[in-house]
């Protein structure tokens, strides 16, 4: 059975919560423990705690990590109104950041994939206290700008790359001391929750019920029909938010079709704040996972070190998560053709 660690910054933007329901139902995966970053005195532990209660998992360790206080970020991340975004008031549950550390590190000791959807600050604490450790960990990661998106989809520069460029010091690191698989924004952003799947969600269970709540409440705070839905088109007209959590996590899980592995030299500098990636011969080998990526299109070489994949453009992808908490359920991930969204 494969083991998980999720590290992530659930309470904000509700892919989050997606990935970790996808997580909880996928087959034959064990979910050791979960972490969060950007963390407001265990508020975002708390929301975790409280959907993994909803799922019948009470126990699953969860634990706060790097919080907002820290003075990490480039922005203070907001919040969602509560009322609105879940039923009845949640209780933080702070912890000390030792004890986020010491999670990281015994579900790295146990062979745990480790699957980071928010910013990297954790990573970047574990690497200062255990130096080596993450050129150790089986690690997968939401972000990265190497290519642009493609046509038909949001036209968005690496600014929008938030778990990178939300702690540019902490990405730096990790993306220094490790050899991790990157899904990219410009893949993640070929994904879509729509309007379409709430139906089936509101008869499900009651994980999958929050998340019908939360998206409803999520498609009139940010309006993405009108933004996205109804200009891009590659993406579905009834979008509701981009899936790059769970698709991260799908990867890391194992799921691989219409996806390939090429080498590609990468380099990567600060430039005013921001964290830049480019395709550079001098740079480091780096392995780009994707279907439509040709052969010849990629310069390749032979890596100095252990190659960083990166899931570059594939094609369009299409999410049927089992978050009904009814046996026989299992999420799986279907091909699809252009234009079906997720």
């Amino acid at each position: 059975m494969l083991k998980l660690h999720l590290d992530t910054d659930l309470g904000g933007d509700i892919d989050d919560l997606c990935a970790l329901a996808m997580a909880l139902h996928w087959p034959e995966v064990e979910l050791l423990a979960v972490t969060t970053n950007s963390d407001d005195r265990g508020k975002r532990a708390g929301y975790t705690r409280y959907a993994l209660g909803l799922a019948g998992r009470d126990d699953i360790p969860v634990a706060a990590g790097a919080d907002v206080s820290g003075s990490y970020y480039r922005v203070r991340p907001g919040w969602p109104d509560e009322s609105v975004y879940w039923p009845e008031p949640v209780r933080p549950a702070p912890t000390p950041l030792e004890r986020a550390l010491s999670l990281l590190e015994d579900s790295i000791e146990q062979g745990a994939v480790l699957v980071a959807i928010g910013a990297f600050t954790n990573l970047a604490l574990l690497e200062k206290r255990a130096p080596g450790i993450l050129r150790r960990a089986k690690l997968y990661l939401m972000g990265g700008y190497v290519y642009p998106p493609r046509a038909g989809f949001p036209p968005w520069g690496n600014d929008m790359d938030w778990n990178v460029q939300v702690d540019v010091a902490s990405a730096q690191v990790v993306l220094q001391h490790s050899s991790p698989t990157l899904v990219p924004l410009s893949v993640t952003v070929e994904t879509a929750l729509r309007r379409a799947y709430l139906a089936r969600l509101r008869r499900s269970g009651p994980l999958a019920q929050l998340i019908a709540r939360q998206a409803e409440a999520f498609a009139k705070d940010e309006r993405m029909e009108a933004r996205f839905g109804l200009t891009c088109p590659g993406l579905p007209e009834d979008i509701i938010n981009f899936l790059h959590d769970p698709l991260a996590c799908a990867i890391a899980l194992g799921w691989n079709e219409g996806v390939e592995t090429r080498e590609i030299p990468l380099q990567m500098e600060v430039k005013d704040g921001w964290l830049q990636q480019r395709v550079d011969d001098t740079g480091v080998p780096t392995s780009v996972e994707g279907s439509s990526v040709s052969s010849g299109s990629i310069p390749l070489r032979a890596p100095s070190r252990p190659p960083t994949p990166i899931l570059s453009r594939s094609d369009h992808l299409r999410v049927s998560m089992g978050v009904g908490e009814r046996r026989g359920e299992d999420p799986h991930i279907q091909h699809a053709g252009p234009g079906a969204g997720w």
